[in-house]
């Protein structure tokens, strides 16, 4: 059961945004995706996720094509948070929130709805703006929301032992705009809901760092084509970081001991 794009290509007015790609999200794992800017990332989880359709090659979701699953079936085994939704009625944030539990609303009941919404507001730390208007957020607010909108809608049916598919959770650059407790409080859920529940996680990020230290494994892209991809460990080099987003990167040893940190060689140094 995986999340796979085989030798994608997408186009817009002849032009590959994305160029014979091919990667697999397995459940229980975190999957990072890299790149410079233009390099196809957001292309690529939009086409995993159904919302483009590719024109080439194919993406299978636990096995089928996600172009013959019906459009319902994938919202109750997959979830979106992408880089910005906007909303143009009033809603309270309870009620965005809400709104993930639409593909579950013929088989789910008003109590198991309300009991996963509180869930996930708290687990986003949104309490005390449940009963606030959505519209009157800030951003680092709103990708809260959709955080919560979005595990509400992984979540799908509690206890629901009859369900063979893995489910899939798509985070398009998830930190932006958050501060940096949110940041690590965003990836520790995403981190758990992979070890816990074995959902399958990607998440577009940009920063080094906390790529290395919440992924399992890395994809790169650059102009559209896998440049890299494999375990975090093996993938997260400086020489490749340096040559793809040509700047020079190099690693430092964390004076805890634990993992070294990547940073900009052309950071100034501290004296």
């Amino acid at each position: 059961m995986t999340l796979c794009a085989q030798n994608v290509r997408f186009e817009v007015r002849g032009r590959a945004l994305l160029d014979d790609v091919s990667i697999t999200l397995h459940p229980g794992e975190v999957l990072a995706v890299l790149g410079p800017n233009g390099a196809g990332k957001s292309t690529l989880l939009k086409v995993l996720a159904g919302e483009l359709a590719p024109a080439g090659g194919r993406v299978t979701q636990n096995g089928v094509d996600i172009g013959h699953v019906p459009a319902l079936v994938l919202a109750q085994n997959r979830a979106v948070m992408p880089q910005a939704a906007a909303m143009a009625f009033p809603f309270i944030v309870r009620d965005v929130v809400m709104l993930g539990r639409a593909p579950f609303r013929k088989i789910s009941s008003r109590h198991i709805d309300r009991d996963l919404v509180e869930k996930a507001i708290l687990l986003a730390d949104i309490g005390h703006l449940a009963d606030h208007a959505y519209p009157a957020l800030s951003g680092g607010e709103k990708q809260r929301v959709h955080l919560a909108r979005a595990l509400v809608q992984l979540w799908g049916m509690p206890n629901n032992t009859t369900s063979q598919s893995a489910r899939f959770l798509l985070l398009d650059e998830p930190t932006a705009g958050l501060d940096i407790g949110h940041q690590q409080g965003l990836l520790a859920i995403a981190r758990r809901e992979a070890e816990d529940h074995k959902t399958g996680v990607l998440m577009i990020l940009h920063d080094f760092n906390q790529v290395s230290g919440y992924a399992d494994r890395v994809v790169v892209l650059r102009q559209g084509k896998v440049v890299a991809q494999g375990p975090t460990d093996q993938v997260m080099r400086p020489d490749l970081l340096s040559d793809v987003f040509e700047s020079p990167i190099r690693a430092i040893a964390d004076p805890d001991g634990a993992r070294d940190i990547l940073v900009s060689s052309n950071a100034p140094v501290s004296r």
